[in-house]
């Protein structure tokens, strides 16, 4: 495929993963009046935020296996355009229920993140497919850290109903230019959709979000929060039991279970905890009162401000990770990605007295971010036929998903318990805030060690196939196309 015909797709495919990871910060300048918008208590707004979560958790495996089934370019359409509906409903809402079911909605779109990177393995040429896909992968978090003080410009300059308007046009004008632009891919794994599976998923994967988000809301003794945890802990060993044995599970779970993917997504788990945590400390550092001795002072806008260039970062060093896993492995990418990540938060205990400083330290972990999320993808289709991309790297997301959770309620509990009085009103304290940075320090090492148990990966994978451990074989072939099937060989990642 020519260069003229793959820039549109990349840069459409990237695009879509921007777009909907603005949803996760859409509502964040929000987030101390929602319960006066919805005419609700603040423990019921808080299911603004929940839904999209959950929403995202679910439908992401769901709708990676949908795509390897029935077309990963139609189902990235159907995931575009429930964001859009989605956008809508919240856009012409003024009350909890129907907040909270467009909420949900615009969490659907978060399966467009592994179906676009599945998309360009299917139709990139092996040159292009490395730079392609870390910038993809790191589209989340570019996408969060523009979010944040364009929401919040917006928030304070025009009605609150404007947000999801215009994430609505955003959503139609990148759902336009997919139909347009991105072709089919011709790769399909056929089949028969697990329902069972699907359901089951859908139980546990709830259960366990709801107890991990809610539990300090709840109480995490409670009644409630038990009953949850109780609710996961029964029904995810029995659909891991079930898709064992079904003859087409929603996620092939053997495959899940070598090495190179179960570390890479237990890596993905540690790394979006380490994202995350930034992500909630540095707004509230920079918002705080002067007066407390620790804080900055920022307004909303200006703290967004001072964070925006993360997201530059992330972008600018996606094609050099990039081009790092090319001549020395993704294995080596992630690795390095962990080590910055650490060196970030570690700084930001030095350097949190100074805006400037908060710039320079969420520049230095986003830095490590992008290599980290570049890397996964490569890790993860170097080791899963060709035939099972999306639904594998839909899993992927999945783990991202879980760390950034438990690091809301970790982080969340850190901030709450660690607390300071101020003209009488309860604050984190700046202990609470070096804590946290350095639970942060701690998930980045953490994501490190794990790194090292994946098994050595040479090159990165650069084309239609895989083959790790045999784990491409046929389906590298299968999914081939125009001779790539001998350069992903050749030149595709593999396990020592």
């Amino acid at each position: 495929m020519s260069q003229a015909r793959t820039g549109p797709i990349v840069g459409v495919l990237a695009g879509a993963g921007i777009v909907v990871s603005l949803m996760q910060t859409l509502v964040v300048p929000l987030i101390p009046d929602l319960p006066k918008l919805l005419h609700t208590t603040a423990a019921n707004a808080s299911w603004a935020i929940t839904a999209t979560l959950l929403a995202g958790a679910v439908a992401t495996p769901v709708l990676g296996r949908l795509g390897d089934m029935y077309g990963k370019r139609r189902i990235l359409l159907a995931s575009l355009t429930m964001l859009v509906i989605g956008s809508l409903i919240c856009g012409f809402s003024n009350s909890l229920a129907p907040m909270v079911i467009g909420r949900a909605l615009q969490g659907v779109g978060a399966g467009v993140i592994p179906l676009g990177i599945s998309i360009m393995r299917d139709e990139l040429p092996p040159q292009k497919l490395g730079s392609s896909m870390a910038l993809m992968s790191s589209s989340l978090g570019i996408g969060g850290a523009f979010g944040l003080p364009l929401s919040a410009v917006i928030a304070q300059n025009a009605s609150w109903h404007a947000l999801f308007w215009i994430s609505a046009a955003l959503g139609a004008v990148i759902a336009a230019a997919v139909f347009f632009l991105v072709p089919e891919s011709p790769v399909r794994s056929g089949g028969r959709f697990d329902v069972v599976g699907a359901i089951g998923l859908t139980i546990g994967l709830v259960a366990l979000l709801l107890t991990i988000s809610k539990g300090s809301d709840w109480g995490w003794g409670s009644g409630t929060t038990l009953g949850t945890l109780a609710v996961a802990v029964v029904v995810l060993p029995v659909w891991g039991w079930w898709e064992l044995r079904t003859q087409q599970p929603l996620v092939d779970l053997r495959t899940s279970a070598r090495r190179q993917v179960l570390m890479t997504n237990l890596a993905s788990v540690v790394i979006g905890f380490a994202m995350y945590a930034m992500s909630l400390v540095s707004p509230q550092l920079l918002q705080m009162p002067t007066a407390t001795g620790y804080g900055l002072g920022q307004s909303m806008v200006a703290a967004g401000l001072w964070m925006a260039p993360a997201g530059l970062v992330m972008m600018l060093l996606s094609p050099i990770s990039a081009k790092l896993s090319r001549a020395k492995g993704p294995k080596v990418s992630l690795l390095v990605g962990a080590v910055i990540i650490t060196a970030g938060y570690l700084s930001a205990l030095a350097l949190m007295g100074h805006a400037w400083g908060v710039l320079v330290f969420s520049c230095l972990i986003s830095g490590g971010i992008a290599f980290a999320y570049a890397a996964m993808p490569a890790l993860i289709m170097g080791a899963v036929p060709v035939s099972e991309t999306a639904a594998a790297n839909g899993l992927n997301t999945l783990m991202r998903s879980i760390g950034t959770s438990s690091s809301s309620a970790v982080i969340g509990v850190v901030l709450a318990h660690m607390t300071t009085d101020f003209h009488g009103h309860v604050l984190p304290s700046e202990s609470g805030f070096r804590t946290a940075f350095m639970i942060g320090a701690g998930a980045a090492v953490a994501a490190a060690l794990v790194t090292l148990a994946i098994p050595g990966v040479r090159r990165a994978i650069t084309g239609g196939g895989a083959d790790a451990g045999g784990a491409g074989g046929v389906g590298g072939q299968a999914g081939s196309k125009d001779g790539t099937a001998q350069a992903a060989t050749a030149e595709g990642a593999t396990a020592k």
